[in-house]
Order: structure tokens, then C-alpha cells, then sequence
């Protein structure tokens, strides 16, 4: 009786080791088999697949049905983002040629006898015109970015160089309007696009100047621990701190600016191009003090 009890016994803890091993088995193939498949979607070449009826195939089936729709939905925005590159470049192209013509024409105009209502009328025109030139560009820039067919791609530069490239496109600007404008910089290195980031300082300092009727203009360049600290201060209108966050939205204008020129989109779009680089920008005012931009460029 004991050899028999000893026997069963033998025989149940071989089966429960085989059915333990098989278990193993069917359970690495499963988890193979979704690893393969979290692999293929990762890389967006998931495909659907045929699956058995068990528990275990029922969580694949289950798992292929989501990376599906996501790689559907994945294939939509993909679509989505190709009408968008199409608009925007219809946009940019249909609108370019008659702007240009506006302001060709407004140009022949000024060579003829005008009056000076009418002159009055014809700087209104070239203006007006050279306004929206600037805001379809930079709507056309924005929406690139925002939708990912444009990429910031930081890598290191020479933020000197960048700072003296912004030196000689702005520096006449100040001056015409009576400026001081000082420029004070070192060879520092960061991580940074060079050309979106000389587009977002470009659009800091020409705020600057807008907001500035005497004074001067100052920008410093100095090391941190972490960063390379670009320094853009005026001695202009300044801003209330309640209204400092106001002046990155989309469109963003304060009451007080109102009647300066702009969009209200240059500052939003400089805060986009150096968040995408891992930057910061903080600002530094208060009303009639004037205003102090430090952008902050990772080293």
C-alpha cells in the first residue's frame, strides 16, 4: 500500500512539474509573442495577426486591437499633418505674390506728385501691407512647429557668434530711433539651433526697440551653472507683473502697447523655439523702469 501511495505520489509530482513547465513554456511564448508585437508597433510595423481562443490569446487579441487603432489613429495624424504641410505651403506661395505687389506699387507711387492726404493714405497702405507680410510669415513658422514639420535640433554652437550676428541686424534699427545700443559678449558654447534661435533673440530685441522711445538697448552674454544666460534689457515703457505672462500668448498684446506696431506673435513663438530647446525665458520689469528678457540656452 505505501509503495503504491509512494507511487501515485511520484506520478502526481511528475505531472504537476510537467504541467508547470508546460505552463512556463506557453507563458514565455505569450509574452514573446506581445513583446514582438509592442516592438512592431514601436517601430510602426505592426500588423494584425491570427490568435487561438485561450485566456492568454484572448489578452493578445485584446493587445493587437489597441495597437491597432493606435496605429491607425497614428496613420491619421500622419494624414492629417501632410493637409496641413499642403495648406500652409498654399498659404505661404498664393499669399506671397500679391504682397510683394502691394508694396511694389506703393513704392511707384511715392515717385509720383501726391498730395499729402494721399501720401498719408499710401504710408498707411505700405504699412498695412508690410504688417501682414510679417504676420503670414510668422503664422506659416508657427504652424510648422506647433505641427512637427519644422524641428528645433539643438546641438553645440557658439553663442557669441549668434549674439554678433544679432548685433549687426539690429543694431542700425536702435540707432535710427535714437538708441544707445550695447552688445557685450564672449565665445561661450551651448545647446542651440542656430537659426530658430537667432529668430527668437531677433524677435526679443526688435520688441526691445519697439517699446523703447529713448535710452538704450543692452544685451550681455554670461556663463551659469547650467546655462549660457543671454541678457536683452531696455530702458522702455516696462511691463506690470501681473501682465508679464500675458505677453507670451498667442496674440498676446497689452492695453498700454496698443498702439505700437506688431501681432502680438513674436514673443510667443521665441518661448516656443527656446522651450523646444530645453531653455527658458524669464523676464524682469516694472512699469516705467523698463524691462529685462533673460533667455536661458542650455550648456
Amino acid at each position: 500500500m505505501d509503495e503504491l501511495l509512494l507511487t501515485l505520489a511520484g506520478i502526481i509530482t511528475v505531472a504537476a512539474l510537467a504541467f508547470s513547465i508546460y505552463n512556463s513554456h506557453k507563458n514565455k511564448k505569450v509574452l514573446d509573442h506581445i513583446e514582438r508585437m509592442l516592438d512592431d508597433a514601436v517601430k510602426g510595423d505592426f500588423r494584425e495577426v491570427q490568435f487561438s481562443e485561450d485566456r492568454e490569446s484572448k489578452i493578445e487579441s485584446k493587445l493587437a486591437d489597441y495597437l491597432g487603432s493606435s496605429a491607425l489613429s497614428a496613420e491619421n495624424v500622419r494624414k492629417e499633418r501632410d493637409k496641413i504641410k499642403t495648406l500652409i505651403a498654399d498659404i505661404s506661395h498664393q499669399t506671397k505674390t500679391p504682397i510683394t505687389n502691394l508694396l511694389l506699387h506703393s513704392e511707384l507711387l511715392r515717385e509720383t506728385e501726391l498730395s499729402d492726404d494721399q501720401r498719408e493714405s499710401l504710408d498707411s497702405i505700405g504699412n498695412e501691407a508690410e504688417k501682414l507680410r510679417f504676420l503670414i510669415d510668422a503664422l506659416v513658422k508657427l504652424s510648422r512647429l506647433e505641427n512637427g514639420i519644422l524641428t528645433v535640433e539643438a546641438k553645440n554652437d557658439n553663442v557669441g557668434r549668434l549674439i554678433r550676428e544679432v548685433d549687426c541686424a539690429m543694431r542700425k534699427k536702435a540707432e535710427s530711433k535714437g538708441l544707445e545700443f550695447f552688445v557685450t559678449s564672449d565665445d561661450l558654447t551651448a545647446s542651440f539651433d542656430y537659426k530658430w534661435t537667432l529668430e527668437a533673440l531677433i524677435n526679443i530685441v526688435d520688441n526691445a526697440i519697439k517699446y523703447t522711445e529713448k535710452g538704450s538697448i543692452s544685451i550681455t552674454l554670461m556663463p551659469t551653472d547650467m546655462f549660457a544666460r543671454i541678457s536683452v534689457k531696455d530702458t522702455g515703457i516696462g511691463i506690470a507683473e501681473e501682465d508679464i505672462p500675458k505677453i507670451f500668448a498667442r496674440f498676446g498684446r497689452l492695453q498700454s502697447s496698443r498702439e505700437k506696431e506688431g501681432v502680438g506673435i513674436g514673443l510667443y513663438l521665441a518661448r516656443e523655439i527656446i522651450s523646444k530647446e530645453g531653455g527658458y525665458i524669464k523676464v524682469k520689469s516694472k512699469p516705467g523702469e523698463g524691462s529685462e528678457f533673460l533667455i536661458y540656452l542650455r550648456q
